[in-house]
């Protein structure tokens, strides 16, 4: 065996350890909250007046532009929107980097976080006084020193993932991971077909082993208000996890029953919605 095979089968036996860490300590899985409805309609639009900015922050194995149809919607309705391209390096990074993207915006914000995103953004919004509502889509809400990897413990995403060794700044190696292409589909977003799913795994963005690990800090959602959208049919981050996570942070929650994990790109309407409710609420 290669000494890069061995490396890699090492990272993932690590990678697998992890993942079984304490899954979602002192989180109890809670009943299903009701259907997001499948579509929009004028009526639910927030009154005209002023927009809080939207950004919008990816995760893992993904990038900005799967916010695309979502981003339509919401400036069809005058909301300025800024979709962050996530770094996927470190935690503490990723959400110094974001807290400075929102260091460059004046007026109101809702942020919105899919699957890693969610955890940037936890970290990211708290003490930031314009930061008025979090949203949550298929995304980790974690409490402080809990990790993503433990968070998502009992998916099938860690069992579809391939570890590459790379450098890391500064000295040593870093392991990035990404999913395995005919495993995309399967785990990541399974209502798009499979030549869709092998394009989209064509150009997904890897994530360190090291963001996933790391624990997280201080969470946003103890004094920002929430919303969550479940995917009730994820096969990354078990639904049940999600679920308690939401009731956790008291946010107000919708499950689409049949979603995937990347259901940010498949159901926009579902974000715009819930952004939508988000501004209604947060308004002065």
């Amino acid at each position: 065996m290669s000494s890069a095979n061995a490396s890699r089968r090492t990272v993932l036996t690590g990678l697998t350890g992890l993942a079984t860490v304490s899954a979602a300590a002192g989180l109890g899985i809670v009943t299903p909250a009701a259907p997001a409805r499948a579509g929009t309609d004028a009526s639910a639009r927030p009154d005209r007046g002023e927009r809080p900015t939207v950004v919008l922050v990816h995760g893992a194995f993904a990038d900005a532009s799967g916010w695309n149809r979502a981003v339509r919607h919401l400036q069809h309705d005058g909301f300025p929107v800024v979709a962050v391209a996530n770094p996927l390096r470190t935690l503490t990074g990723d959400a110094a980097y974001l807290t400075a993207v929102l260091a460059s915006i004046t007026g109101p914000i809702i942020l919105v976080g899919h699957s890693y995103g969610g955890a940037v953004i936890t970290n990211a919004a708290t003490g930031i006084p314009n930061v008025k509502a979090l949203v949550y889509v298929a995304a980790f809400a974690p409490d402080q020193g809990e990790t993503a990897l433990a968070l998502s413990a009992g998916g099938a995403l860690q069992d579809a993932v391939a570890g590459v060794p790379v450098p890391a700044p500064g000295g040593g190696t870093e392991v990035e991971l990404s999913i395995r292409p005919q495993e995309f589909r399967k785990v990541f977003i399974s209502e798009v077909d499979p030549t869709t799913a092998l394009a989209m795994a064509a150009t997904q963005r890897p994530i360190t082993l090291t963001a996933l690990g790391s624990p997280s800090g201080p969470p946003a959602w103890r004094s920002i208000p929430s919303w969550y959208a479940v995917s009730g049919a994820d096969r990354a981050i078990p639904p049940a996890s999600q679920r308690a996570m939401a009731r956790r942070a008291a946010s107000r929650t919708v499950e689409v029953a049949d979603a995937s994990h990347a259901h940010f790109v498949t159901h926009p309407h579902v974000v715009v919605d819930l952004v939508r409710g988000a501004a209604r609420a947060t308004a002065r």
